[in-house]
């Protein structure tokens, strides 16, 4: 090959081998942010079932914001993690924890005690595991062991292609199974190769990040921390998750119902948020009136529904009021439950209670039809209220905009689906990575091909101009 055909052909080979390498580099650079997002699972239902019936007589408490949904699953908030279009490499940890407790001895321990959290899925290819941290009390010996992010179960994907460029990685009911280092941690009370119930998931991607501008210097505020007689609240929120039992009743066997927000009300898993406070707080004594509504909804006659949610404390003492509507009661400004406020104070410009007790009123056991009787312990009170503008209030737990905004019953059993895209991908996100025995043959042929061009080109007459379809 002469010397300048050579270099004509090397030429085309770089060129050539950038084309196809560019997509390649912009997949691998495609790896986004997981934000947002929960996963829903059962553990194992007749595990459930036998931590609560007759013979372990015990029961499971919930921790970090994790929640029940339907009549036997959890679900666990706040996703992190990472996620690649490209090679479906998804990576996503959830808050929260549940706790099983059984077989209460006379010391007034538990021979069965067994704690998981923070899950976390990890798939990698066709390999799907799900790790947590584990907490566990051996039978009969009462060796306490507590390990981080074991490997508990393997998740059958069933050949779901995870590769794509969409908005939220979404897989209902995956099989999962037990591994062996899961039945060790699980304190043997199943074996490998067990089937638990099935995982469910959505978790937010975020978008590829884009420069934002430098903001510009805001003036100290600084002045504003400084307390007057009585302050204006800026802004604040109050959660409540109503009674865990309840939102299970709602959601499970026999009401199958659900539960639906407006107005801004927010849904934080085992919580709802009312935010937008506004009111004042003046020693100790706060006045608040938040927005959004919560409405139950299902059979037997089931619709409940709370608006104008406000709050107020006194000598320590607080009370939670809503506006009622439903079928057998209506009232404005119905005092639900008390709750203990002692010590409310101003920190940095916020004023803050966390989960504080409380108990149902006599108005509110009217205004839940007779279902709890007044003084039954309902879920704990937490509010938050800012007196400056730059006082943030305290995170909600994120479910994700892949979940439904409003709460749907338990899942019914659907086939899984690895990403649901509600935008167009961007163009690079869906580049397939070519083998490199594919790239190196389309190398070898644009040369070849570039070889009799160059060489049809130089036998050519130099008379009358080359036509259109030999340039």
């Amino acid at each position: 090959m002469p010397s300048r055909l050579r270099a004509l052909v090397t030429v085309v080979c770089a060129a050539v081998l950038a084309g196809l390498l560019l997509p390649v580099t912009a997949a691998h650079a495609a790896t986004r942010t997981v934000q947002g997002g929960r996963l829903d699972w059962g553990v194992k239902s007749s595990f459930q079932s036998y931590v609560t019936g007759p013979t372990a007589k015990g029961s499971y408490s919930l921790t970090g914001g994790a929640a029940t949904v339907g009549s036997s699953q959890f679900r666990f908030p706040s996703a992190t993690g990472t996620y690649d279009g490209a090679t479906g490499a998804f990576t996503a940890s959830f808050a929260g924890g549940v706790h099983f407790v059984g077989h209460r001895e006379s010391d007034g321990t538990y021979q069965l005690d067994l704690t998981l959290g923070r899950p976390t899925v990890r798939i990698t290819g066709s390999t799907g595991t799900l790790y947590l941290d584990v907490t566990s009390k051996a039978k009969g010996t009462g060796t306490v062991t507590t390990s981080s992010q074991v490997p508990f179960a393997s998740l059958a994907l069933g050949g779901i292609d995870m590769r794509g460029g969409g908005t939220a990685v979404v897989l209902n009911d995956v099989p999962a199974t037990l591994t062996s280092q899961g039945a060790r941690s699980f304190a043997g009370y199943y074996t490998a190769g067990t089937a638990l119930d099935p995982v469910s998931l959505a978790a937010d991607v975020e978008p590829a990040a884009t420069p934002t501008p430098t903001p510009s210097p805001t003036p100290s505020r600084s002045a504003t921390h400084k307390p007057t007689a009585k302050n204006s609240i800026e802004d604040g929120a109050v959660d409540w998750g109503v009674r865990r039992t309840f939102r299970e009743y709602v959601t499970g066997d026999i009401a199958r119902g659900r539960w639906t927000l407006s107005g801004g009300a927010e849904d934080g898993g085992a919580l709802f948020r009312f935010p937008k406070g506004e009111g004042t707080y003046a020693k100790g004594e706060l006045t608040a009136r938040f927005t959004g509504s919560l409405r139950f909804t299902g059979e037997q006659g089931l619709d409940l529904r709370l608006s104008a949610v406000r709050a107020t404390v006194r000598d320590g003492e607080g009370t939670l009021y809503a506006d009622v509507a439903s079928a057998d009661f209506t009232g404005r400004k119905v005092p639900l439950v008390t709750f203990t406020a002692k010590g409310l104070k101003a920190t940095a410009g916020l004023v803050k209670l966390t989960e504080a007790p409380a108990k149902l009123t006599a108005r509110g056991a009217k205004a839940f039809g007779g279902m709890y009787q007044a003084g039954t312990a309902m879920d704990p009170v937490s509010l938050a209220v800012a007196l400056t503008a730059d006082a943030p209030l305290p995170a909600l737990p994120d479910l994700g905009s892949a979940a439904d905004e409003t709460e749907t019953p338990a899942p019914s059993p659907t086939s899984a689906r690895p990403v649901a895209s509600d935008t167009a991908a961007p163009a690079d996100a869906g580049t397939p990575v070519l083998p490199i025995v594919l790239t190196t043959g389309a190398l070898l042929a644009a040369a070849a091909l570039f070889a009799v061009a160059v060489r049809r080109r130089r036998t050519r007459p130099a008379a009358g101009p080359a036509p259109a379809d030999e340039d």
